[in-house]
């Protein structure tokens, strides 16, 4: 029996980048989709190139480098949009425009205020328009599940004519079940008379703790391309997850025996991780597949089960989904090879140049605590390929505190242009200290929306930490930063740092926030 193909339409650089908290520049998404092609995605959605000039930057950078897989752009059904959207993604190897425009009568009336034979003539208009500039054109009935189902199929029967390859049937809102989503692709690919012309997509957010239900529940009623996000990032309470459509198809192929993917799941758990060391934002220890206690067993029948067979309470294996096999702890005396070979372990490829900054790095680490674990390589590697430019760089600090002194840092900043500049500041604590003092010297005055640290390994020698957000110059949005390290005050200023030079940066760059809006 031949098998239905899946894609795999990734949209973490899009849907899931643009929620609060998860935004990458350029150099970030770049290095996102790196991993996402590794991984085997079939199509990633780079961006919303018209939202601002640095969503347009990236999308056209992500297009040039990635050859092994779709690159689309999300453009709204209008000539502007998609003229800007395809001049974004003209240099990809695969290029796809994506454009999209609302079904449902709520958002016809109180957010178009156009009639359901309006809407449905721009579609068409915006499909025809983008399928003379691209071959690959995909088509989205924004809140397709509130919308009318004869009206729905009337209007993927007409982009389908139009010349769109794909339709998707989004749940833009997590409003739907999945007894209900059945319902809805079953009746499209039933009654929809040229169906078999298109590829019916899904796209489903997370509202009611749904996402990857509905998705399944799509796939098994014909749907054959599935968007979602790594680790489930996205608006409001995210995307289909990734990692757990995925793994249920893996897992229960005795349900999904139609079906096929070309994915790479052994390559999960490094995106997952990828990710959070991007955006700062870690999953919550019992977050399916790629949470820290996704495979840990403490009750103690469930340990007595596992020890005698794993398949007594593990339906998968952490390798299938890319856990280090073992975890080898290295320390000062750890010689090149042994950290050549962990990291490959670990999954990183890296050229010998960035492979020997590496090891220095890792030899300094060494020598500030006593075992070096699998996540202070993962932080030395992220850090390393990050690429945030610096327009100051920290170069020493020393600080005088105590319940009974009073907070004193003194900093010594690099700048671009290799000159060494020193000031100091006093502050409500070290951290506060040294931030002031950071201020003075670049001379941007900033304020602090959030802060946290978490250890990275075990250990009082661990290396703290620290992920943060911060507002400069009162400039009406907020820059994320991160910084490890094992003195945790100097972590907090490789963090404001970071979020500094990625200000400074927008700032000569004129990269204005985006707009939001989405499917």
């Amino acid at each position: 029996m031949s098998k239905r193909k899946i894609i795999v339409f990734d949209t973490t650089l899009r849907d899931g980048e643009q929620a609060p908290g998860f935004s990458m520049n350029t150099e970030e998404k770049i290095q996102m989709a790196l991993q996402l092609e590794k991984m085997g995605v079939d199509v990633m959605e780079a961006g919303f190139p018209i939202s601002s000039p640095g969503d347009f930057e990236a999308v056209s950078r992500v297009a040039a480098v990635i050859k092994n897989c779709g690159v689309a752009g999300l453009c709204r059904a209008n000539k502007k949009d998609i003229e800007v959207g395809w001049d974004a993604l003209k240099g990809a190897v695969r290029p796809r425009i994506h454009t999209f425009i609302a079904t449902s009568d709520i958002h016809l009336q109180y957010k178009l205020k156009k009639s359901r034979e309006e809407a449905l003539e721009i579609a068409v208009d915006a499909v025809k328009f983008a399928r003379n500039l691209c071959e690959d054109v995909e088509f989205s009935a924004e809140d397709a599940t509130r919308s009318d189902l004869d009206y729905l199929c009337r209007v993927v029967e007409a982009v389908i004519a139009a010349g769109a390859k794909t339709v998707n049937i989004p749940d833009t809102v997590g409003y739907t079940v999945p007894m209900e989503f059945d319902k809805i692709i079953s009746t499209i690919m039933n009654k929809v008379p040229n169906v078999d012309k298109a590829r019916i997509s899904v796209h489903c957010h997370n509202d009611l703790g749904l996402g990857a239900a509905n998705s399944l529940a799509a796939i098994k009623a014909g749907a054959s391309q599935v968007e979602c996000t790594v680790n489930g990032i996205g608006e409001r309470a995210g995307n289909t997850s990734l990692e757990e459509v995925i793994m249920a198809m893996t897992v229960r192929k005795d349900i999904f025996n139609d079906v096929e993917f070309g994915l790479n799941t052994k390559e999960i758990y490094r995106s997952s991780k990828m990710l959070t060391a991007i955006t700062g934002v870690h999953v919550q220890p019992n977050k399916a597949i790629v949470g820290k206690n996704a495979f840990a067993h403490e009750a103690g029948i469930h340990q007595d089960g596992v020890l005698k067979n794993r398949i007594t309470y593990e339906i998968m294996t952490p390798e299938s989904v890319g856990y280090p096999e073992n975890s080898l702890v290295l320390g000062k005396h750890s010689g090149r090879h042994a950290f050549v070979q962990r990291l490959k372990a670990l999954g990183f490829e890296l050229d010998d140049e960035a492979m020997q900054t590496a090891f220095d790095a890792f030899k300094v680490l060494a020598d500030k605590k006593k075992e070096v674990f699998d996540e202070d390589i993962e932080n030395i590697v992220l850090n390393q390929s990050a690429q945030t430019t610096k327009h100051f760089d920290l170069d020493r600090i020393n600080m005088f505190s105590g319940n009974t002194a009073i907070p004193t840092a003194t900093v010594r900043l690099k700048t671009a242009s290799h000159e060494f500049i020193t000031d100091a500041s006093i502050g409500d604590g070290p951290v506060d200290a040294v931030m002031k003092a950071i201020e003075r010297i670049a001379g941007v005055p900033g304020r602090l929306k959030s802060y946290n640290i978490k250890a990275l390994t075990e250990g009082k020698d661990a290396q703290g930490e620290v992920t943060l957000s911060a507002e400069f110059e009162q400039c009406g949005y907020s820059i994320k930063g991160r910084g490890a390290d094992t003195d945790v005050v100097v972590a907090s200023a490789k963090a404001y740092l970071d979020a500094l030079n990625k200000y400074i940066t927008r700032k000569e760059s004129k990269l204005a926030p985006r707009i939001a809006e989405g499917i």
